[in-house]
């Protein structure tokens, strides 16, 4: 049975290797691109498309750009959105010339949110989020769907080169707004080459290549009018739930943990979390933790912990028996104090400069 990825977030990919198989994407190796950053190095990257082209772009400092957006249908963000954050920051420390879209027109076709409340809520917190988790505001170009003429036009060029059987064979179905959605993040992404001809990659979730893909076809199909370079794209996993699930999920809020959200509720959540420990402390001391089944570490590898080193020190002691369950989740609940009280402040930071910020009009 073929596998089914869903940028929507109804069906959750349950085997990478079967996603790498049944998709054709390339296997992501560190050695892809020079000084790969953490969540690189740590296998979170895991796939991707046409990344032959981006690394000869970073090897021989070639120009290209790299797009990533925002949908600001939510007042909050998912923890797990800091790692396309961390990919648009290598691309950009490369050299790469940096986008970041908001889907407005997007958030009212499918979220029924209103142009205007999502131009507020990108404004007062989902871009300075993203500067605060780590995007170089300087280095950033940014523009709301609807006040992008190109987007729009190109959006309902591309919308008569795709029939309504290859909406349904990608996506599983073909609703009218989803299919307005689709083709606007086909122009979004081809958006950079209308400024300059050039390579791009797009770092996102793996759920999200159903768009890649159509953005892909949709270049073969206008080479007569457009010159677009094909698209590169670049996939991470999915932070798992707490509860074990494979992915976070605002339906299980348990299980979820948002930016910004207080240190008490957190704390709830992780020591209930799913660990990779044994049903008593004298059986994990003797025979050792599963650290590959334990959603604490998880967070340790894909969010916070920075130093290799001491994400091994945690992984052998857990492994020989030498560190509890309990001690692990209280050393987690530091972790996350720390790094929520940078994040609110650099999110204040962050706020000053929205006004500062070059945006496509």
């Amino acid at each position: 049975m073929t596998a089914i990825i869903d940028p929507w977030g109804s069906v959750l990919v349950k085997d990478y290797e079967k996603i790498i198989k049944d998709f054709g994407l390339e296997i992501f190796t560190p050695k892809t691109f020079p000084k790969p950053n953490r969540i690189m190095r740590r296998g979170v990257v895991f796939a991707g498309r046409d990344l032959k082209r981006i690394a000869e772009c970073l090897k021989k400092k070639k120009k290209f750009y790299a797009l990533s957006g925002i949908m600001p249908s939510a007042e909050k963000i998912h923890f797990g959105n800091k790692m396309v954050v961390e990919n648009l920051r290598y691309f950009q420390d490369h050299g790469a010339k940096t986008y970041i879209l908001i889907a407005d027109l997007e958030a009212a076709a499918t979220r029924d949110i209103s142009l205007e409340e999502a131009q507020k809520r990108a404004l007062n917190f989902h871009i300075p989020a993203y500067i605060a988790l780590g995007l170089d505001p300087k280095k950033t170009i940014f523009y709301f769907q609807s006040e992008n003429r190109k987007v729009m036009n190109m959006g309902y060029e591309f919308a008569k080169k795709v029939t309504l059987n290859e909406f349904r064979s990608i996506y599983g179905q073909a609703d009218p707004s989803r299919i307005m959605a689709a083709v606007l993040q086909s122009g979004d992404m081809l958006y950079p080459q209308t400024v300059e001809k050039m390579p791009g990659i797009i770092p996102v979730g793996v759920d999200q290549d159903p768009h890649v893909r159509l953005c892909r076809d949709i270049i073969s199909r206008t080479r007569v009018k457009y010159d677009f370079v094909p698209i590169s794209s670049l996939y991470h996993k999915f932070t798992p739930g707490l509860d074990g699930s494979l992915k976070m999920s605002k339906s299980k809020p348990g299980s979820c943990i948002e930016l910004p959200e207080d240190i008490k509720s957190i704390t709830k959540k992780i020591k209930a979390a799913k660990t990779g420990g044994r049903e008593t402390v004298e059986k994990q001391r003797k025979l050792g933790g599963k650290p590959e089944e334990c959603m604490i570490f998880e967070l340790y590898k894909q969010h916070l912990i920075n130093d290799d080193k001491e994400l091994q020190k945690i992984y052998d002691k857990c492994k020989k028996g030498k560190l509890t369950c309990g001690e692990d989740k209280a050393h987690c609940i530091e972790h996350f104090k720390m790094f929520m009280q940078t994040f609110y402040a650099n999110l204040e930071k962050a706020r000053k400069q929205v006004s500062k910020l070059k945006f496509i009009r």
